[in-house]
């Protein structure tokens, strides 16, 4: 072989490494597609999944690269913002199919709770498990930790309100009217926490001096240096604005796939007998797998700063306008969508932040905290299973 063909070959493998999630993701939507006419819906339900999966990793990588061009806590905020707006396309797409089935509010109340247990478990618990294997001990910014999970706990306590008035013997439309109260607190009280992340209280979610020296250190002791390399990658020559369209083009092929996943996977799920918690819990992981992608690459470059703002962020977004629009979406539609989340949901999202708020408190985290989060992942992805 001639040197012009190994050089071909180089390209052509660096072209696929690149470029394999947009293929595989828009090559999978379109047999998707193809399958749903054909009346294939296990087949094309599974197609969906992974169209829609590998698309978010592309978004994912290119609000990455927006990231690396802002501060934080902006560069989070284009993480998180980018994974949640394809988690409200998909949850919305399932939930109008509650027009045909009223029982598929139940799915997408569980895709609301698991989107913070699958951020809160999976991705933080998987990225400092990984990061610790790496690297045994990395530290980060604790203040960042502490204001996340009290904003949090507040948060699950306020989704009590309306599951504790579903005790009663309130009718419905009190409960109805108590949602949307709780909705329009959690958008003013998001309002707030934005104000109080990019203008009175930034350093909050930046990495301390003292992390940055401690992540400085370590790679010194190490040997290891940081070499400028020069990339192809096409979405990098993009600029700003460029990248920003390309993001909404991807989503809008995402929300394709969403409506062949939602009209066949629902059909799917009751064909084989998948309870509304499994089924929310499978959704959230869908929704949240670019992140993860993303997390742990970062705690593998020992930025565990970045790991803890996407997964405590996202969990935020995920509850704080998730819920809000949702609740609009639906109101809009016709849809009763309230808050009364079973007591299964609201236990393991309080334990969820509880056990959260303990491995995260001191500033450093190593690989037994990370292994804890995914051991309550496993048990509340049994109880999910069987509730």
């Amino acid at each position: 072989m001639d040197t012009t063909d190994t050089m071909k070959k180089i390209h052509f493998e660096e072209y696929i490494e690149d470029y394999w999630d947009i293929i595989v993701g828009l090559i999978a939507i379109v047999a998707a597609i193809i399958l749903h006419q054909y009346g294939n819906s296990y087949l094309a339900t599974s197609f969906a999944a992974l169209g829609i999966a590998t698309l978010s990793l592309t978004v994912s990588e290119v609000a990455e690269i927006l990231s690396q061009r802002l501060e934080e806590p902006y560069a989070s905020f284009v993480l998180t913002f980018s994974a949640v707006i394809v988690e409200i396309i998909l949850l919305y797409i399932i939930l109008l199919q509650a027009l045909h089935d009223p029982k598929v509010v139940e799915t997408v109340k569980g895709g609301i709770i698991s989107a913070v247990i699958v951020d809160m478990n999976v991705l933080l618990g998987l990225a400092v498990f990984i990061g610790g294997l790496k690297f045994t001990e990395q530290e980060h910014n604790k203040e960042t930790s502490s204001t996340y999970t009290t904003i949090l706990l507040v948060t699950a306590l306020a989704l009590l309100v309306p599951s504790l008035l579903n005790q009663t013997e309130h009718d419905e439309s009190v409960l109805k009217e108590v949602s949307m109260i709780i909705a329009v607190a959690l958008m003013f009280f998001y309002i707030i926490i934005f104000i109080f992340q990019t203008r009175t209280h930034t350093h909050f979610f930046k990495a301390t001096a003292r992390s940055r020296m401690f992540r400085l250190r370590k790679r010194q002791e190490e040997g290891k240096e940081e070499e400028e390399v020069a990339s192809v990658y096409i979405f990098e020559r993009f600029n700003n604005i460029g990248n920003f369209i390309t993001i909404f083009v991807l989503i809008a092929i995402i929300s394709i796939g969403a409506e062949v996943f939602a009209t066949d996977g629902i059909k799917m799920a009751k064909d084989f007998g998948i309870s509304a918690g499994l089924a929310g819990l499978i959704i959230a992981i869908i929704a949240v797998a670019p992140e993860i992608a993303t997390a742990v690459k970062a705690a593998k470059n020992d930025q565990i700063q970045r790991v803890v703002n996407i997964a405590m962020g996202a969990s935020v977004v995920s509850i704080l306008l998730t819920v809000p629009i949702l609740l609009g979406l639906a109101h809009l539609s016709g849809i009763n969508l309230f808050l009364d989340f079973n007591p299964l949901q609201i236990g393991a999202l309080i334990m969820t932040i509880i056990l959260a708020w303990k491995s995260t408190e001191e500033g450093q985290t190593n690989y037994f905290e990370g292994l804890s989060h995914l051991m309550f992942f496993v048990c509340y992805a049994i109880i999910a299973a069987y509730y």
